[in-house]
Formats: C-alpha cells, structure tokens, sequence
C-alpha cells in the first residue's frame, strides 16, 4: 500500500514539474500582447526565418516574428514583426534577414535609419533584405563568380 502512495506522489511530482517547465519555456514565446506594437515587412527570402523569430537591434532582441505569409500578387513573404514598446524606429530604418553564423539559425535584424519621422503601429518597413543562401554564395565562388564569367565566355 505504501507503494502505490509513493508511485503515486512521484508520478504527480514529475507531472507538476513538467507542467512547471512548460509554462516557463512559453514564456519566451509570447506573440506581441501588451508592451509591443506590430510593423510590416516584406521579403524577397525569409529561408530559415520562422514565426518565433528573433527581431533584434544592434545584436539585443527587441522582438518576434508574429506572422509570415505569401502575397500572391508579388510572389515575397510578407511577415508581421511584434517590436517591443520604446524601441523607436525612424521611418527609413531596414529590415534584414541575417545569420548567426555559418550553421547558426537567422535573424531579423533592424537597422535604425536618420529621419526624424518614426514608424507607428501598422507602418510597414519599406527598406528590406531577404536571406542569402549560403549554398548560393558558395557556387558562385566556385564558379568564379558565376554569370560575369559566363557573359565572358559566350562574347569570345
């Protein structure tokens, strides 16, 4: 009998803590709420970028990838950045998708511009950069350069 009570007591013991653990892991992945306010971007690339993104600032994370999504008419991913509340951005700041390194994951980062005019709630970034592939770059420096040496080749 005192057994079961111990198996028991036990069993509710890893169940609370995995509950407890669960909800202090969720708490890094809230999506905006209270305290952030929503910009707009839109990327040729968003290859290794996924909604939980990190938006940051000067390498400090200011915020979250809310939302990414197709836009039929342009063919770019269209994605909803949740940007903490005090980080003022001038209104010519950009939006880049950059890599941690060469097998780290990929960012947003944010690049503060000069105007004296900053983004609202709802303004959408203009100034954007998609991601590089790092495969793509590597071609090309095997290649030589790629279509330059092509073009070069074909003229003679």
């Amino acid at each position: 009998m005192s057994e079961n009570r111990a198996e028991i007591l036990t069993g509710g013991l890893v169940l609370a803590v995995a509950v407890g653990f669960l909800g202090w892991s969720m708490q890094g992945r809230s999506s905006g709420g209270a305290g952030s306010y929503e910009l707009k971007a839109s990327f040729r690339s968003v290859e290794g970028v996924t909604v939980g993104t990190d938006v940051r600032l000067a390498g400090v994370k200011v915020g979250t990838v809310t939302s990414l999504s197709l836009n039929p008419k342009t063919y770019f991913a269209d994605a909803t950045l949740s940007v903490r509340e005090g980080v003022v951005l001038p209104s010519d700041s950009a939006a880049l998708i950059s890599s941690e390194g060469l097998l780290g994951g990929s960012y947003v980062e944010l690049q503060p511009g000069g105007s004296p005019e900053d983004y609202a709630a709802g303004d959408e970034i203009e100034d954007t950069q998609g991601s590089v592939s790092v495969i793509t770059m590597l071609m090309k420096f095997v290649d030589g350069g790629g279509s330059s040496s092509d073009a070069e080749t074909t003229a003679q």
